[in-house]
């Protein structure tokens, strides 16, 4: 029998899609700005994943876990007995999930499965240090840390690796980042601590790798100068930019005012867009008839879509198309990332944009390589 104390952050990710870059103490404006949870979709899929693998091969599991939507309604729509040993209030925040770790460590948990983001991780990593491992389901605006399988399905699988004996837990890094200056445009991450969490390096993503683009300033140069040949032939044509140091030097030679950290956009000459959340995006897109999106790769974990830039949603995605899609590295970012991977919170989706299982990543002054894609 093994125990694993279950929970959910019902907040973690609201801030994404409106463009908060977060959602710690910006909930209530999560929701002003019209945005809808997404934590149980995540939880309840990765546990219908579970239950499909564990009709293959049944183990006994003793469910741990919160009222409501911290964790009770996920379990009993996947069919799953469980027992509630916290109960959530009507609004939730860190101290409960942390009230809910101090339980499920009491009640001698093997394992906590969460579902959240880094902020969430930060907190149960806080009470139970290296004492019992902990595995997170991806549902946050920001995951850089390493107990986070690389998407809710993949998660099932480490779980009933854990659960078969066949996973051991190995150390993890958690990384904390200060939300307040992410959302001023400034990335501050450091290293929190570190935790034990059932490993497997296809299942299980590493933590961001601390990218410094200054040694790649000509290769940078060259990939700006050839992204503004495209903006000047293709004048028509929307180009939004993503995230990261990466696609930020492309914008300082466009001349755009680019957020390190936000979505803009650059079209017949001129800056048409920044900061852009999902509903911004939408909007500007029925002005353009083209648009081309300009992304990097998250270093070392591989993410092009569904980490730090939400904003993208599945529906802004389709409206794009995957060959309107340019991924822009440095070889050394990219020799240091093993596969690119996609998690857009749309199973159907993410297949798609992984076509034939590669993508084509420019590296240089019309210099390309496909790169393997893995989801």
């Amino acid at each position: 029998m093994v125990k694993i104390g279950f929970l959910v952050n019902p907040i973690a990710g609201m801030g994404g899609r409106v463009g908060l870059k977060g959602t710690d103490g910006k909930a209530d404006e999560a929701l002003r700005l019209g945005a809808k949870p997404i934590s149980q979709e995540h939880a309840d899929i990765m546990l219908a994943a579970l239950r499909g693998i564990l009709d293959k091969a049944p183990a006994e599991i003793e469910w741990l876990t919160c009222s409501g939507p911290m964790g009770a309604e996920s379990l009993e729509r996947a069919g799953f007995a469980f027992r509630t040993v916290f109960k959530a209030g009507k609004k939730t925040a860190s101290k409960d999930t942390l009230a809910a770790t101090k339980i499920f460590m009491d009640e001698k948990a093997d394992l906590i499965l969460f579902c959240g983001g880094d902020g969430t991780a930060r907190d149960i990593c806080s009470a139970v240090k290296r004492n019992v491992p902990m595995l997170g389901i991806p549902s946050g605006v920001k995951m850089h840390s390493g107990v986070f399988g690389i998407t809710p399905a993949k998660t099932a699988e480490v779980l009933a690796g854990f659960i078969s004996g066949e996973l051991k837990p190995a150390e993890a890094e958690i990384m904390d980042l200060d939300e307040d200056l992410y959302r001023k445009g400034e990335w501050a991450v450091r290293l929190f601590d570190s935790a034990l969490t059932p490993f497997e390096s296809t299942l299980v993503q590493t933590s961001k790798m601390m990218v410094t683009e200054a040694s790649d300033a000509d290769i940078l140069a060259e990939i700006s100068e050839y992204i503004g040949e495209l903006v000047h032939d293709e004048p028509e044509t929307l180009f939004i930019l993503g995230p990261g140091g990466t696609t930020e030097a492309i914008g300082k030679a466009l001349g755009i005012e680019k957020t390190l950290l936000g979505i803009d956009a650059w079209a017949g000459g001129k800056q048409a867009g920044k900061d852009l959340n999902e509903q911004g995006l939408l909007k500007l897109f029925d002005k353009y008839n083209k648009v081309k999106l300009i992304l990097s790769p998250i270093g070392s974990q591989g993410f092009i879509l569904g980490r730090g830039n939400l904003q993208l949603s599945p529906q802004i995605i389709r409206r794009i198309g995957r060959d309107n899609i340019i991924v822009i590295s440095t070889p050394a970012k990219l020799a240091a990332t093993p596969v690119l991977r996609f998690d857009t919170g749309d199973a159907v989706l993410d297949t798609e944009l992984a076509g034939r299982g590669w993508f084509s990543v420019v590296m240089g002054y019309r210099l390309s390589r496909l790169a393997k894609i893995e989801i």
